[in-house]
């Protein structure tokens, strides 16, 4: 098969390194061609992706920032085939959906949202790797429901990721979910850092530390974009996430041992009701 991939950042990259794992011919593109050069050097890409070549691929992964994507697809859209599957990686999804869904309608190929859920707090082509997707999800969003054939067709062109599964959501969904279990995240843990009690953490750290501040080193570029683009849902979070913890400040400053005894034993069930 033939697969392009538009981005060798971290998730570009690792997207790039598994399919040629399984012998498929990469065609790859970035704007950084000291990094594609480096990646055929590495043995990754064996072509780079022009819009001489574009029709080539079987599919298309879009590994880049939602906007960028949106921009990619729209000025190369009529070098891709029609029988071609476009399939993006981005963070959010309806940005991206609401307009790669018509232009792939106008120009008669497929294009699936997609969002594959995994990823380090590094990012970029050297620290991408074959097994990222290893046993991880991966959400889809799809231009219909009720094609039982396009979804067969979708796992079988993403089978040399190794999800462990496949989540099908409207882009609505997926951006309200993301932007708790991943959003809100990564903003408690940059907020968190920066008590001046974190330069002096050496000796007095460990696994608690470890886990939540894991995510503070993000690239912010990209964050900023995913955050002002789900800036609805990931306000609804914030905002319930501070009048959870003005809970538990209250009953600390009142001295409310009774109440803060609730509170945590609260956040403890609904845990194992969860995750459990």
């Amino acid at each position: 098969m033939n697969v392009g991939v538009v981005g060798l950042g971290l998730i570009g990259g690792s997207v790039a390194k598994a399919y040629k794992a399984e012998n498929h011919t990469l065609y790859c593109f970035d704007t950084d061609l000291i990094m594609l050069d480096y990646s055929t050097l590495d043995g990754v890409t064996d072509y780079t992706l022009t819009k001489d070549n574009l029709s080539e691929c079987d599919l298309l992964l879009l590994c880049v920032y939602p906007q960028a994507a949106v921009d990619y697809l729209r000025e190369n859209a009529s070098y891709i085939r029609k029988d071609a599957m476009v399939i993006d990686c981005c963070g959010t999804k309806r940005v991206v959906c609401d307009a790669c869904f018509e232009i792939a309608k106008s120009h008669g190929f497929t294009f699936v949202g997609g969002h594959p859920m995994a990823g380090t707090q590094y990012s970029g082509f050297k620290f991408s790797r074959v097994d990222l997707f290893y046993g991880a999800p991966m959400v889809i969003v799809p231009p219909v429901f009720d094609d039982m054939k396009l979804l067969d067709r979708i796992k079988s062109l993403l089978s040399p990721l190794r999800f462990r599964s496949i989540s099908v959501t409207t882009a609505e969904k997926h951006d309200q979910m993301i932007a708790f279990t991943s959003q809100l995240a990564h903003i408690v843990s940059n907020a968190y850092i920066k008590s001046p009690e974190a330069k002096l953490h050496n000796g007095f750290s460990a696994g608690s530390y470890k886990d939540l501040t894991r995510v503070a080193w993000l690239n912010p570029t990209m964050w900023t974009q995913l955050f002002m683009e789900n800036s609805d849902n990931l306000l609804n979070e914030l905002n319930s996430l501070i009048l959870r913890l003005s809970e538990y400040r209250d009953a600390i400053q009142n001295g409310d041992s009774e109440q803060l005894w609730h509170l945590l034993d609260e956040g403890r069930r609904i845990k194992g009701e969860v995750d459990g």
